[in-house]
């Protein structure tokens, strides 16, 4: 089957253009809040790795939204949202933007300028690299994606905040949660139903951020590197030391979302118009500045001809 089929056929990725997100990928933080309860008492919040948008659109929806439309709101009580990405994305009530690395700690500090100086009560991270389908080289890759976010997480999260990742479940996943239980001394990775389960995607719900005392965000990659062996020595073979014996880490797994609900790996009938025919819907918001362009237009140069094809190489 191919990708275009399923994708129709995909009821997440129907349900997000019926109800305007831009991803499929709203459904998981949804699900994830209605297990977790993350958004309440929340007032500012950091979205990392935000393109295309869907976490945003979920923030704004969730937090700012509601706020706004109350009746006993003012404006300098709002919810605060600032999404982080490389990339632009289209704009969003209530979220303000900001194109940076978040392996940069001076990212951190144009968040907590936008925050007047305070921290934000939750961090978000949907981000994920151009997976290669090596499991155990994706797993490393994403495993390193969420600890830059943490370089972000020890310069603007509040004490007792919440830190929410997209994580990729394989061998070495005992090392990262151990990793994570430095600063969090609550630790759950989550399966929400409207991830595939044939994807080695699920999600690290991190509570009640607290940092070990004294600790200096600066050094954050020498204590990383302790926990290289279950006992902190020299060997930082973890491959297998936290899988095995006495010092055996038993990770917290939950499915969460309506186990009732939609199934993300189910093809449900395509929906059906008065006169018998499916009527797909456009994407909500297509990529304003999408990584893809240069080649479409060098593939667009390319069939009108030699000439056009070298002005386009000349130009850039």
């Amino acid at each position: 089957m191919g990708k275009a089929s399923r994708d129709k056929r995909d009821i997440y990725y129907r349900k997000a253009k019926e109800e305007g997100w831009r991803a499929r990928s709203a459904f998981k933080l949804i699900q994830i809040d209605e297990e977790f309860n993350i958004f309440e008492g929340v007032k500012r919040v950091v979205d990392l790795c935000a393109a295309p948008g869907s976490w945003s659109q979920v923030l704004s929806r969730k937090l700012y939204l509601p706020a706004k439309l109350s009746p006993d709101s003012r404006d300098n009580d709002l919810p605060l949202i600032v999404a982080i990405d490389l990339q632009p994305m289209a704009p969003i009530e209530g979220v303000i933007q900001v194109q940076g690395d978040i392996t940069n700690a001076r990212t951190a500090e144009v968040v907590i300028r936008h925050f007047d100086g305070s921290k934000a009560d939750l961090v978000v991270c949907d981000g994920a690299p151009d997976v290669t389908g090596l499991h155990d080289m994706d797993e490393f890759v994403q495993s390193q994606l969420i600890l830059a976010g943490l370089t972000i997480v020890t310069h603007v999260l509040k004490e007792g905040g919440k830190f929410i990742a997209k994580i990729f479940r394989g061998k070495d996943t005992s090392l990262l949660y151990c990793q994570l239980k430095l600063f969090f001394p609550v630790v759950t990775f989550a399966k929400p139903k409207s991830s595939r389960n044939s994807s080695i995607e699920a999600f690290a719900v991190c509570e009640n951020y607290s940092p070990p005392e004294g600790f200096d965000p600066k050094h954050l990659h020498r204590l990383l590197e302790k926990v290289g062996s279950p006992s902190g020595a020299d060997d930082l073979d973890c491959s297998s030391g936290w899988l095995e014996g006495a010092s055996k880490v038993y990770i917290p797994f939950l499915a969460c979302g309506d186990l009732s609900g939609y199934d993300s790996d189910r093809s449900y009938p395509l929906p059906k118009d008065a006169d018998g025919t499916y009527q797909s819907l456009d994407p909500v918001q297509p990529p304003i500045a999408p990584p893809y362009k240069r080649a479409l237009e060098m593939k667009k140069a390319s069939s009108h001809g030699v000439k056009e094809l070298e002005k386009l190489s000349l130009d850039s």
